[in-house]
């Protein structure tokens, strides 16, 4: 393989240098533990800080409200497991949708089993919600709203001041999802009404096993872990000291260069999506047109299916992945893509490929040229293709 193009930014991103350089000494010279009392631990303690506060001037509210966890499926459970446990005296309904993460989904099912009620909301074609429908869901025992920011599979974005809106008219709690979303736009939780949020370093090109959840003030959640008396009691567990400095750090640079970076993102999402719909026939593009994210690209290819387009892309040494859960070994498509109409038999012909800061238009060229070459190769080999092309003769 001569070359590797990386476009699978939605699973996880390469830590930038400067965030690697301000995480080194915590490993090997700052490695105090930041609970300890004596001043080579302050070492520790204070750079905590710093990066909570870095953390929670992005969003706009107190350092106090950020609590590191261990990611996004972590805070996921945690706003979720915790609102539903301490809330459950003023009701037991909980409100989400079908297309949310798994940290999400499986959350929400498991309290099924344990005596909740969860209701799923539609999303339209493009993969966002109607708010008449979240209005109609609401119940007078509706504890919790969980609505992801931007969905991972297709980049839409979903109305969420209107939602927070919604929710603090009705005094329910809202917690999003935003492990996609956060570092890729501007996100003030108090604009927003947002009373949770979740997100992850290693999605904004810091370390892995590292995040946080946004707790407003007077949310009465109680821990998920625990042990110690860490995080103001809130979350057990020595923290995680190199990593929260360098998810402050990718935080820093995120905000910093969000602007040009989303726009150089944009322009090339944009060139693909363009040059794709135009060049390779029957291909679909799934998620909104312009309300995405800026790096998101998620095409459907009909007569196709999608672990061989994602093979045969990795010989190009082209790494992206499949709207198709089958290289996870299940033979059910993507419940993203079911969740807005398309067919099984489209569904499993689905390819995301999502963008980063250092990818550019001559590695986009090579990419699509080698797409519109393989999909014409697979769809060579189907009968279904051929039967297909029979008929509009």
């Amino acid at each position: 393989m001569d070359r590797l193009i990386y476009l699978d930014h939605a699973a996880t991103t390469a830590v930038r240098p400067e965030v690697v350089e301000a995480m080194l000494p915590y490993f090997t010279e700052n490695y105090g533990n930041p609970s300890s009392v004596y001043k080579f631990s302050s070492l520790s303690k204070d750079a905590v800080s710093a990066s909570r506060k870095v953390i929670a001037d992005s969003l706009n509210t107190a350092a106090a409200n950020i609590y590191f966890t261990a990611g996004g499926s972590e805070s996921d459970n945690w706003a979720i497991k915790e609102t539903a446990r301490v809330y459950s005296s003023k009701g037991k309904h909980i409100i989400t949708t079908k297309i949310e993460h798994h940290a999400v989904l499986h959350t929400t099912e498991f309290l099924e089993k344990n005596g909740f009620e969860v209701t799923y909301l539609n999303v339209d074609e493009n993969g966002i919600i109607k708010l008449e429908d979240l209005k109609n869901a609401i119940r007078p025992d509706t504890i919790l709203i969980s609505i992801m920011f931007a969905n991972n599979e297709i980049g839409s974005v979903q109305p969420i001041k209107e939602i927070g809106k919604i929710a603090k008219a009705n005094g329910i709690i809202f917690h999003t999802d935003a492990v996609q979303a956060y570092g890729q736009m501007p996100i003030d939780v108090e604009d927003m009404n947002i009373d949770m949020l979740s997100a992850s370093g290693h999605k904004l090109n810091g370390p892995k096993g590292v995040g946080f959840l946004y707790i407003r003030k007077g949310i009465k959640i109680r821990n998920l872990i625990h042990g110690g008396g860490q995080e103001r009691a809130r979350r057990a567990g020595t923290e995680n000291v190199p990593g929260i400095v360098g998810l402050g750090k990718a935080v820093e640079i995120a905000v910093k260069t969000m602007e040009e970076r989303t726009a150089h993102e944009k322009e090339l999402r944009d060139y693909v999506i363009d040059r794709v719909l135009a060049e390779i026939p029957y291909t679909r593009l799934n998620g909104h047109r312009t309300e995405r994210l800026a790096n998101n690209i998620n095409f459907s290819f009909q007569f196709i299916e999608g672990e061989s387009l994602l093979i045969m892309l990795d010989m190009a040494g082209i790494c992206g992945s499949s709207g198709s859960a089958c290289t996870s070994g299940s033979l059910d498509p993507s419940h993203v893509l079911l969740a807005i109409g398309l067919p099984h038999e489209i569904a499993h012909g689905s390819l995301r490929l999502t963008l980063g800061y250092e990818n550019t238009k001559e590695e986009l060229d090579y990419v699509i040229d080698n797409l519109k070459e393989i999909v014409q190769r697979l769809r060579d080999m189907s009968p279904l293709y051929e039967d297909f092309m029979k008929k509009q003769k």
